[in-house]
């Protein structure tokens, strides 16, 4: 059975109060410097002080492969602003002026980090607060390239594990695996329909006889009523674009800023209340 490392850790912690409280966690996802940089920020502080027990901040990328329209968009608003991978660690800085217990876990893609040089980034990222990194497409096969590394400078390597993993490859998809385990729960991109939740339950189950690792669930999680029902038996809960969506329709940048605090009030409320 795989173990999580890195149990100093602030993701390690978290979990370990969640198991003590008896309730599953909530983790909320925005893309960085979405709609610009002070507003992002802004969103970023207010998912830490509206009840988010873990945070993922989105890396904008050109040419995402796993996200829905919805993060697809924030993550070019982004971009078109000018956020860029040192704005995103300024962000992660800035809030922990604020925040020093919310687990912030960077999610995106490979190229952002290369292009950056992988030491430099892992080393910037550790400094600045970062405690995990999801990127969604570097297979296990390439853990040597920035999971190993990340590892020996204390940031958790979370990883993906979806319905069509099977038994065969799960094993080397938890072998590195720390922090928790991300369970997508359809096979969609971000945002699209969830499938029942008596399925998903024992998708999870499933995997539980193969790790202690706490399991995240998420990919078209919207509502508090289906965050609730996921938080029955998964460890955590996980919500990005209907935080994303927020940006989108709000009129200005200040209405959106309160709708994604609005949202994770009642997310986290909906979580909490769920056992």
């Amino acid at each position: 059975m795989t173990s999580t490392t890195n149990t100093q850790g602030r993701i390690s912690r978290r979990f370990a109060e969640l198991k003590q409280q008896n309730r599953a966690g909530l983790v909320t996802f925005i893309s960085a410097g979405d709609p610009d940089y002070d507003t992002g920020l802004n969103n970023l502080i207010a998912l830490s002080e509206s009840g988010a027990d873990v945070i993922e901040l989105g890396m904008p990328f050109t040419d995402p492969m796993a996200d829905g329209s919805s993060i697809q968009k924030s993550s070019l608003r982004a971009l078109t602003a000018g956020q860029n991978m040192q704005k995103t660690l300024r962000m992660v800085r800035e809030l922990r002026k604020k925040d020093q217990d919310t687990p912030l876990v960077l999610m995106g893609y490979y190229n952002p980090i290369y292009c950056m040089g992988v030491e430099t980034f892992l080393a910037q990222a550790a400094e600045a607060g970062v405690d995990g990194l999801i990127v969604v497409d570097l297979p296990p096969e390439h853990d040597d390239e920035l999971c190993v590394p990340a590892q020996k400078h204390g940031i958790n390597f979370i990883r993906l594990a979806t319905p069509t993993t099977d038994a065969k490859r799960l094993p080397l998809v938890l072998e590195n695996t720390s922090g928790f385990l991300y369970y997508v729960s359809s096979t969609g991109v971000t945002g699209a329909a969830a499938p029942t939740p008596e399925k998903v339950e024992g998708e999870v189950s499933a995997i539980r006889a193969h790790t202690d690792i706490p399991i995240a669930v998420g990919f078209g999680i919207r509502t508090p009523e289906q965050a609730e029902r996921i938080a029955q038996f998964a460890d955590a809960v996980v919500v990005g674009s209907a935080l994303t969506d927020c940006v989108e329709n709000a009129a200005t940048p200040a209405q959106g800023t309160e709708a994604i605090a609005e949202l994770t009030r009642s997310l986290s409320a909906a979580v909490r209340g769920a056992r």
